[in-house]
Parts: structure tokens; C-alpha cells; sequence
């Protein structure tokens, strides 16, 4: 057997709370042989991460305490001086983080920054830095990269900006990568060719991987061997087949248990609850469906007609734009009181710029809105704040979207406060509430958000909206960040407040999946446009669009005797929503289906 490029023994880490050390990871040893991927999974919180900052020594040496042995390459690593340790840092290993936005510096063009690691090998002319950028910027499947290597992170969406992330991560050719949810902000399609494409450089270079994630079907289809977390303890490891068939901790059965799986929802007319798990003898508890029918001969909470979005680019000599992103082109809908229409798409289809269009966080070009009786497009000052009540945004980076100087419990009770809910104690204690909704301590109410794990931060996101009571939550990717079984568990909490409150959701999503389970309408965008749109069953048992069809095919199914599969990436997924000035859009005809399910016509 190869000597291992990563070998981890006996690594417990603890952080310093107050004037005592409190051990967050225990004893945990593994092995990352040349070539092979080990995944690293389990809960939010459970340690993962904290492990591989450990191995990256990235740790706050003043602040945490790790013992134990890590070597990489026969050279330990726990006990390497910094100037050693930034030498093996992105030559020897690298690691793609959880959060894109954090991660990369907003006042540098994203072509720099991915050039950054092919300077520091000073083997290279500026030109070719730049074509070497360009090649792993097309790799990673960033349409219209030619442009889009001069632009800024806050330029591109969540999915583009963690691709960019790992094309950073690629460029040196590391020995080791280490991929912390490298695929939790992507849609299927992408998701499956980032894995193809680490499958791809591991067959080419030998690379190691260390993939920490929470989605048991990317574990499946990309890891040789499995090492479960739970609570900062390994409790179970091993072959990744054998961990899938035969799993011996009840906490490994649960976390199987608990994956949404498509077709699942096959003949159930309504969005189902997921299983709650005991996660200590692994019992799955079902729960009672939902009752909830949809009342649409009333009037919908949220009707869009012709909303039109375009973002400006270059400009000529007169300072005129020339040309225009098409975010979002002629998308129309309604959307009812108690409903949850889902509306997924790739990464940068427009679907979260229709969600923030909708409520006025982004001004649409033109259009009609009309949510809980408001004229969203004709609103301004005190009156767009109303409106704002009624319409709340689960944001996608919950990291971003946190005040770093609040509290969690001032960050959850400040909507209540500054639109007159509640004050004093009552805020306090409601915001308490909503805390312990969302599956968080009471005793975390006074910890900041950097004392948390992205899954216990888009918590904290989710508690904070659900204070205003309002009629409509653009969930945008709100549960993709959360490990299965803390997925299940906001799910559920959203469809019982659906089911008691009769909140509409525009349920913002790449993980078909959870759409499957969660969903009465589902409406497909493609490059700003919507393509198809009807009801949940219509959707993913009688697909018509050829878009629709593709994107149901690129579901990471949780087994692994799909591994050795590979996908073939069409051309024309690179295509650019960038469109000339004076550019018309044209005229679309749709094909009725019945029963509200409406295809585009292609050709």
C-alpha cells in the first residue's frame, strides 16, 4: 500500500472558554492514501471543519490547543513554525472553504486572486499567468470567463463565487486538497461536474482528497472511504460501501435515514414532513402528512408580472452601458397564501435576483408585483418598510447577512424591536423562542456569530425572519447549508408553520430533493427565463423541458455503486445571459399541459 499523504493519529483539539480549555474534537486518526477521497461527515458542529483547520494549521495558536500527530508527507505539521507551514500551505495542500464570500478578498478582481498561488511559483510571465487563470476559470465551468476574470466576488453569485474558490484551490496542484463543502452552494449540474472534475485530477495527478461534507449522496458518488463525526468523536469508519450496507453506530443509521431521496414523494399530492431520527438508536419516528389545501380561487399573496431585471456592463465612450446582464427576463407567476412554489435552477439562472427583485432589495428595470395587497414596484420610504413585514429573505450566506458586532439574541430580536413587536424582556424572551425553534440553545443567546458553524448560523438567519409573522419568506438556499438531519429539521419547521400560519414560500434551491419533499409548484429558470413551471408531481414525474430533464439527471443519488460514473458536460451549459445594448428579447410561446403545467417551447 501507498504511504499515506495525510496521516492523522490520536488528534484531539480543544479552545480556550474563559480560564478553562473545553475539547471540542477527540481523538480522532485516519489516513489519506495518493489518489484516494476519505470523507469526513456528520452534524453541524460536530467538529469536522475545526479538523481541518488543524491540519492546515490554521487554528489561532493562542486560543486552541491540538494534540496528537499529524503528518503530511512524514513532516508533522502540529508543531511546524508558520514560515514552514505557509511553504506546505498551496504547494503541498490546499483547502476550499465553506463560505465563498469570506473567503475571498472583495477589493481584488477574481482572475488576481486565482493567479495569486501561480505568482508565488514565480515560474511564470504575467501572460501566462493569465492564460493558466483563464484555463482553470473554464475548467471549473465559469461561463464567459474572458469577462468575467476582471470582475469582483460581489459580482458573481454564491455558486460562481465558490467556484471560483476552487479553481484557487486547483491551481497550484496540490498533493492533499481539502474540500470543505466545496459543493453546498451549487446546483446539481455544476455540483456533479466539480465532482467529476476531482475525480478527473485525482486519476492525472495522484491528488489526495479530504472531502468534509454533509450531503451523503456527493459521500456516495466521491469518497473511497467514509469517517462519521458526531459530537467531536469518530464513531464510525470505513469502507464507504460497507458503511452505506451495513451501517454499525445508530447515529450513521439516522444520518442514512434522514436523506431526501427523489421519487420518494411519488403519488403524494402535498409536501410531506421528513422522518425525525433518534440519533442514539437510530429509530425513525414518522411524521403525520400535511392537510393544507391550497385555496387558489382566492387571491394570491404574491403576484409578479413581466418582472425584467438587467445589470449594466462596460461602457463606451458617452459612458453608455454596453450591453446588459438578463438576470431576469419576463418571469410571471402567483404564488397563494399556505403554497410553496420552488424555483431552482443553475447557479446564476436569476433565480435569487428574482427572489430579491420581488421584495425591492434589487430594482427590478420593469414589471408588476403585488404582494398582501401592496404595489411593491410603486413603493417608497415608510411604506416599502410595511411592505418588508409582510415579505421577509432567508439570504444564502448567513455569514454575510449577520451583524459580526450582534449577538445572536440581538440579531434575532431586532426585527422585532425596530418594527414594534415587542420590547424589553418580551423581545428578549421571544427571540429566545425563536432560537430554540430553529433547534439552537437558550445558552448560545449572547455568543456572536464567528462562535459558529455555517449550519448553526443559517439557524440564526432563519430565527431571525420568523419573529415578523410574515405572509411571504423568500427562503433563498436557506437549508443548503445544514447537514441532512438539521435539514430535515428546519424543513419540518417551515411546513408546520406553513401548515398552522399559512405562509407562502418561495423556496430559492438547487437540491432537487429537498424540493421534491417540500414543494406544491416547482418553476425551472434558465438563463433568467423561466422554462417550465407546474405542479410538484407534474414536474419531476413528466419533465418536458429538456433543461428540466437535465438538471432531475444530475441528482447525487446516495449509493455507491454509482462512483465510477461520469457525466458528459454539454457545451452549451457556458452560454452567457450578457445580451448587446438594444438587445430585444424574443417573443416566447408556451405549450399548456393542463392542470397549470406550462413548457416553453424550444427550437
Amino acid at each position: 500500500m501507498d504511504q499515506p499523504v495525510l496521516s492523522v493519529e490520536g488528534l484531539s483539539i480543544a479552545f480556550k472558554s474563559g480560564r478553562e480549555w473545553r475539547g471540542v474534537v477527540r481523538d480522532m486518526s485516519f489516513t489519506v492514501a495518493p489518489g484516494e477521497t476519505v470523507a469526513l461527515v456528520g452534524e453541524s458542529g460536530s467538529g469536522k471543519s475545526v479538523t481541518s483547520l488543524a491540519i492546515m494549521g490554521l487554528l489561532d495558536r493562542r486560543q486552541s490547543r491540538p494534540t496528537g500527530s499529524v503528518l503530511m508527507n512524514g513532516t508533522e505539521l502540529l508543531n511546524l513554525p508558520e514560515p514552514a507551514m505557509r511553504q506546505i500551505r498551496g504547494n503541498q495542500v490546499a483547502m476550499i472553504f465553506q463560505e465563498p464570500m469570506t473567503s475571498l478578498n472583495p477589493v481584488f478582481t477574481v482572475g488576481r486572486q486565482i493567479g495569486e498561488a501561480l505568482d508565488r511559483q514565480g515560474a511564470m510571465s504575467r501572460e501566462q499567468v493569465r492564460s493558466e487563470v483563464l484555463r482553470l476559470m473554464e475548467r471549473v465551468r465559469i461561463p464567459n470567463a474572458a469577462t468575467r476574470i476582471d470582475e469582483y466576488p460581489h459580482q458573481f453569485s454564491g455558486g460562481m463565487r465558490q467556484r471560483v474558490m476552487i479553481a484557487m484551490a486547483l491551481a497550484s496542484r496540490p498533493r492533499l486538497l481539502i474540500a470543505d463543502e466545496p459543493t453546498t452552494a451549487l446546483d446539481v449540474t455544476i455540483q456533479g461536474q466539480i465532482l467529476d472534475l476531482i475525480k478527473e485530477l485525482q486519476q492525472e495527478t495522484g491528488m489526495a482528497v479530504l472531502f468534509i461534507t454533509h450531503d451523503m449522496g456527493v459521500v456516495a458518488e466521491i469518497a473511497d472511504r467514509t469517517v462519521v463525526m458526531y459530537r467531536g468523536d469518530c464513531v464510525e469508519t470505513g469502507a464507504t460501501e460497507t458503511v452505506f450496507a451495513r451501517p454499525e453506530h445508530p447515529y450513521t443509521a439516522a444520518l442514512l435515514a434522514a436523506v431526501p431521496r427523489l421519487g420518494s414523494m411519488q403519488g403524494a399530492p402535498l409536501p410531506r414532513r421528513f422522518p425525525r431520527i433518534d440519533t442514539t438508536d437510530g429509530t425513525i419516528i414518522s411524521e403525520p402528512p400535511l392537510q393544507r389545501q391550497i385555496d387558489r380561487k382566492a387571491m394570491p399573496v404574491l403576484s409578479v408580472r413581466n418582472l425584467v431585471t438587467r445589470f449594466a456592463v462596460g461602457a463606451d465612450l458617452l459612458g453608455r452601458a454596453k450591453g446588459h446582464v438578463h438576470a431576469v427576463e419576463n418571469v410571471s407567476f402567483d404564488l397563494w397564501q399556505g403554497e410553496t412554489l420552488s424555483l431552482v435552477g443553475e447557479s446564476g439562472c436569476g433565480k435569487s435576483t428574482t427572489g430579491r427583485s420581488i421584495l425591492r432589495l434589487i430594482e427590478p428595470r420593469s414589471g408588476e408585483v403585488t404582494l398582501d395587497g401592496f404595489d411593491v414596484m410603486e413603493l417608497r420610504g415608510s411604506a416599502l418598510q410595511r411592505m418588508r413585514r409582510a415579505g421577509q429573505m432567508i439570504f444564502q450566506d448567513p455569514f454575510s447577512s449577520l451583524n459580526p458586532r450582534m449577538t445572536i439574541g440581538q440579531s434575532v430580536a431586532e426585527p422585532i424591536l425596530k418594527h414594534g413587536i415587542a420590547k424589553g424582556r418580551e423581545a428578549r424572551a421571544l427571540a429566545a423562542d425563536l432560537l430554540g425553534q430553529v433547534g439552537l440553545d437558550g445558552s448560545m443567546f449572547d455568543r456572536y456569530p464567528h462562535e459558529f458553524s455555517g449550519g448553526q448560523r443559517q439557524r440564526v438567519a432563519i430565527a431571525r425572519v420568523l419573529g415578523l409573522s410574515p405572509k411571504l419568506i423568500v427562503a433563498d438556499e436557506s437549508v443548503s447549508a445544514l447537514d441532512v438531519s438539521i435539514k430535515a429539521q428546519v424543513c419540518n419547521l417551515l411546513m408546520d408553520l406553513q401548515d398552522r400560519l399559512g405562509i407562502a414560500y418561495l423556496f430559492i434551491s438547487h437540491d432537487m430533493a429537498v424540493v421534491e419533499r417540500v414543494s406544491h409548484r416547482v418553476a425551472v429558470m434558465y438563463l433568467g427565463e423561466i422554462v417550465e413551471i407546474g405542479p410538484r408531481e407534474a414536474i419531476f414525474a413528466n419533465p418536458q423541458h429538456p433543461y428540466t430533464r437535465k438538471l432531475i439527471a444530475a441528482v447525487p443519488i446516495p449509493d455507491p455503486a454509482r462512483r465510477g460514473m461520469r457525466r458528459a458536460a454539454a457545451a452549451d451549459e457556458l452560454k452567457s445571459p450578457i445580451r448587446p445594448r438594444g438587445h430585444v428579447a424574443p417573443r416566447r410561446e408556451w405549450r399548456d399541459l393542463g392542470a397549470g403545467h406550462l413548457v416553453m417551447q424550444t427550437g
